[in-house]
Parts: C-alpha cells; sequence; structure tokens
C-alpha cells in the first residue's frame, strides 16, 4: 500500500531558528515565523513558583549567563539572566562575524530573556498565519505530574486543550516520556502526542507505539540506521516527525522515507531544499 503524501513534509523549527538566533528566545522564535516555518519545537520546564519555561537544559548554565536548575529558580530569578550572548560569544570567538541582528535591538531585552511558554503561545496566536506548536515535556522532573498539570491549563487559557480531532489541533505534545504521553491523553485525548525516541526499544520494534499515541519522533540516526523501522512505522498507520535534520543529504533521506515532519535548526535552508 503506497501512502500517497497529502500535504507537504512540515517544516518544524527546532528550539527556534536556533542555528540563527539563541535557542529557546523570542528572536530564534520570531525569525522561524519570518523565514516561514509550519512549526515551532519548544521544550518546556515548571519553575519553583510555577511557571512554565521553554528551556532545554535542567540548568541554566549552557544557555545563560546564570546558573542552577531551572526547577529550582523562580521566574523573576530566570527572568534577570540574559539567554542570548553566549550565541554572540561562540559566533564571534576566532571569525570575524557580523554582528546577527538579533543583536542590533539591544533596548528589546525581550528577545533574548528567558521566554514563558504563554508568551510563545501569544506570539503564534499573532503570527497572522497558522503557525504550530510542538512543546516537549522534560522528564524526569521533581514537579513530575504537575507539568503536564500547567501545560494544559496554559493550552486551556488561548483554547487549545481540547481540539475537536488530533488532525485539526494546532499543537501536539512530545515526549521521551511515555508516562508523560498519557498523562496528557487521559486529560485531554483529542491533543496529539509524539512519542521521541532516541533509540528503537525492542518491545516497539514492530512499529507500535504507547497506547493511544499516533505520531512517533525517532531519531535522525534512527532513520539513517534503520530506514525499514520508519517504512514499519508508516505501514502501522503513524505519522513520523525526525529530528534533528539538519544536512541536505538528511532532508532528501526523510522525503524519501515519507517523514511527515522534519524538524530542524534551519528551518529557511530546509524549506529551500525542499522547494518551497
Amino acid at each position: 500500500m503506497t501512502h500517497a503524501r497529502q500535504h507537504p513534509t512540515q517544516v518544524v523549527a527546532h528550539r527556534g531558528a536556533s542555528e540563527d538566533a539563541p535557542e529557546h528566545t523570542l528572536a530564534a522564535y520570531r525569525k522561524a515565523i519570518e523565514d516561514g516555518a509550519d512549526a515551532l519545537e519548544c521544550d518546556v520546564r515548571l519553575t519553583a513558583d510555577g511557571h512554565l519555561v521553554c528551556v532545554h537544559d535542567r540548568r541554566v548554565n549552557r544557555t545563560s549567563n546564570g546558573r542552577g536548575a531551572v526547577s529550582a529558580l523562580e521566574l523573576s530569578d530566570l527572568a534577570a539572566l540574559d539567554f542570548g550572548s553566549w550565541k554572540t560569544r561562540d559566533a564571534l570567538v576566532g571569525a570575524r562575524v557580523e554582528e546577527p541582528d538579533w543583536e542590533h535591538r539591544p533596548e528589546d531585552r525581550e528577545a533574548t530573556s528567558v521566554l514563558t511558554l504563554e508568551r510563545l503561545l501569544e506570539l503564534v496566536s499573532d503570527a497572522g498565519r497558522r503557525v504550530e506548536l510542538a512543546i516537549e515535556t522534560k522528564h524526569p522532573t521533581r514537579w513530575a505530574g504537575q507539568v503536564e498539570e500547567r501545560l494544559l491549563l496554559m493550552l486551556k487559557r488561548f483554547g487549545l486543550d481540547a481540539p475537536d480531532t488530533a488532525e485539526e489541533s494546532p499543537v501536539r505534545v512530545m515526549s521521551f516520556s511515555a508516562r508523560s504521553l498519557h498523562r496528557v491523553r487521559a486529560a485531554s485525548p483529542t491533543l496529539p502526542t509524539v512519542h521521541l525516541m532516541q533509540f528503537v526499544t525492542p518491545r516497539l520494534r514492530d512499529g507500535r507505539l504507547p497506547a493511544g499515541v499516533r505520531i512517533a519522533g525517532p531519531s535522525l540516526r534512527i532513520a539513517r540506521s534503520h530506514p525499514a523501522y520508519i517504512e514499519r512505522l508508516k505501514r502501522s498507520g503513524h505519522q513520523v516527525h525526525v529530528w534533528t535534520v539538519n544536512d541536505p543529504e538528511d532532508v532528501d533521506l526523510c522525503v524519501e522515507l515519507g517523514v511527515d515532519a522534519i524538524i530542524t535548526n534551519r528551518p529557511r535552508a530546509v524549506l529551500d531544499r525542499l522547494g518551497r
């Protein structure tokens, strides 16, 4: 049975246009929307005072000028940090490059400040076109199920927590944690969920996914090493969203395998490669 492609491959900006601007900042997501990304990907963590913020690592050391675990810091602590200058520093080391756009507006402190999920949802709703959102819950964390609880409450404020059908939903929730996805499905059965995987567990090798999950999120390494597994997922009726795809030959591989969404740090380059 062939899978006729109904839609072009979706291009998802991984942590925003994170090759061009600091990951998970407003600057990176604005750039991704300008670049034409179909969707934005973000990671969410809960602060000590119960706010959902877009930060990948458990600690803020790598991506800010501060230190400490996100779960042990309050939003005001995080708001005092700079989440942008490390990117400039990396870009300028040993190379004479022009200062990036997001450095030209020092008055726009918000562009490289910590980003709350609420602010990202506002950005998406003001985009002037449909921009989907793929939200990854990070586990393990001391807050466990509170992460999903707060996430669904925030989506509810934007009217996004209970779509009529999964197909219509502009938001999907992703996680490596099957338990996290189970919590989301139990509370909101029509919200699409994505099971992320770093490698193929023997239990799921036949193309099955955890109960109720319709979308697989394999790593690029899986797509390269086990293309037959991607085909098995497709035959089982699942969508496949592959991360993190930055090189032209990997984009071509994903197209060849009929992947539904490509998650990339370089949305503009991938769109160009897809002829869009």
